[in-house]
C-alpha cells in the first residue's frame, strides 16, 4: 500500500486536560494537550505548580529508563514516565506540534490503552498549519538483535507494523499483528488494546515501587492458572500483541516524525523499540529526510520529478 505525502503539520485546535492514576506510582496525574507552532515537535514539560522544572521534546535521544515503560529523561526528579500510550495516539493521529504539560512524574494509565488519548484529541480536533510535514523514509534494512528477541526496519512504500510475540503461557503462546497504519486502523484494531501483567508477578513490582496503580480497571492480568481474572475478559481474541503493537507505535513516534518503511519485531518490548530506532538514527545512510509535495510539485512528480528533500 502505497503512501502519498501529502499534507501539512498539525496540532490541536484547543488546550484539553485528562486525569488518573499513574500505574507506577499510583498518585494523581493530571496532563495537558496545548496547540504548538510550526516545528515545534512533541513537548514534554513537568510541572511543579505553575513552574516547569523539566522539559523533554519526544525524540529519542531523551529516552532514559525502558524496563517496562519507556520515559523520557535520566533524573527520577525531573523524568517523564510511561509515555508510549499517549505517543501511539498523537503519532497515529498524526500530530506533529503539541505541548503537553504533567502534573505528575508520569503519564495517567487511563483504562491502559490508547482510546482515552484519542477520544481527547479528537473531541478537541485537529488544525492544519502552513508548513509542510517531513517523513524519515528507510532505505536500507537495520537490524538488531538480542538473545531470541529482534528488531528490524526495512523499506517499504507505506507505514506498516509487524509484530510478534511468543510466550510461555498457553493463553498467549504466538500471536502475530500486522499492517498498514492509519489512523483508521489504528482506532479499530489496537487503540483499545490494554497492557496486561501476571499475577505471579504483583509482589516482585510491588517491592520494587513499581506497578502501584495497577489494577483490573486498567490492566489485563493473567492468573496463575492462565486465565483472565478480568471479569469483562479480553477486547480482543489477540489483544497481547495487539498491546504490544501499541507500545511499537508509541515507542518509534520518538523518531521525532513519521516513518516511510515497515517495522518488523520479533518478542520484542520497550527496549528493543528504542535500541532499533537508535541504530536506524545512527546510520544516516539507511534514511532520508523527505517532506510533502505541493500540489504543483504532486503534479511535477507525476512526470517523473523526485520528492523534494529539504
Amino acid at each position: 500500500m502505497g503512501i502519498g505525502l501529502l499534507g501539512f503539520q498539525t496540532t490541536i485546535a484547543n488546550s484539553v486536560t485528562l486525569s488518573g492514576t499513574g500505574v507506577h506510582s499510583g498518585a494523581e496525574v493530571a496532563i495537558t494537550f496545548h496547540p504548538a507552532e510550526a516545528d515545534s515537535g512533541i513537548v514534554f514539560q513537568r510541572m511543579d505548580g505553575d513552574r516547569a522544572i523539566s522539559e523533554f521534546r519526544a525524540v529519542s535521544s531523551h529516552v532514559g529508563n525502558t524496563d517496562l515503560c519507556t520515559v523520557l529523561g535520566f533524573s527520577p526528579a525531573t523524568s517523564i514516565a510511561t509515555i508510549e500510550h499517549v505517543m501511539a495516539a498523537i503519532y497515529a493521529l498524526s500530530l506533529d506540534n503539541l505541548l503537553i504539560e504533567v502534573h505528575g512524574a508520569e503519564m495517567p494509565i487511563m483504562d491502559g490503552s490508547s482510546a482515552p488519548f484519542i477520544e481527547a484529541i479528537e473531541q478537541t480536533g485537529l488544525k492544519a498549519l502552513a508548513v509542510k510535514r517531513r517523513y524519515i523514509r528507510i532505505l536500507k534494512p537495520v537490524r538488531i538483535e538480542s538473545s531470541s528477541s529482534w528488531s528490524e526496519f526495512t523499506p517499504y512504500d507505506g507505514m506498516r507494523f509487524e509484530v510478534a510475540i511468543d510466550f510461555d503461557c498457553p493463553l498467549i503462546g504466538r500471536q502475530d499483528w500486522k499492517g498498514d497504519l492509519t489512523p483508521s486502523v489504528f482506532k479499530t484494531e489496537l487503540s483499545r488494546a490494554r497492557t496486561f501483567g501476571f499475577m505471579r508477578d504483583v509482589e516482585r513490582m510491588w517491592a520494587a515501587g513499581r506497578g502501584l496503580g495497577s489494577s483490573l480497571e486498567n490492566s489485563v492480568v493473567i492468573s496463575d492458572d492462565d486465565t483472565v481474572i478480568n471479569v469483562e475478559g479480553l477486547r480482543y481474541k489477540d489483544e497481547f500483541v495487539r498491546h504490544k503493537t501499541l507500545d511499537a507505535v508509541g515507542d518509534l513516534a520518538l523518531a521525532g516524525m513519521p516513518f516511510i518503511g515497515c517495522y518488523r519485531s520479533y518478542r520484542g518490548g520497550h527496549k528493543m523499540n528504542a535500541n532499533a530506532l537508535k541504530a536506524l538514527m545512527s546510520d544516516p545512510t539507511a534514511y532520508e529526510i523527505v517532506e510533502t509535495a505541493t500540489r504543483r510539485q504532486r503534479a511535477a512528480q507525476r512526470e517523473g520529478m523526485a520528492v523534494n528533500a529539504p
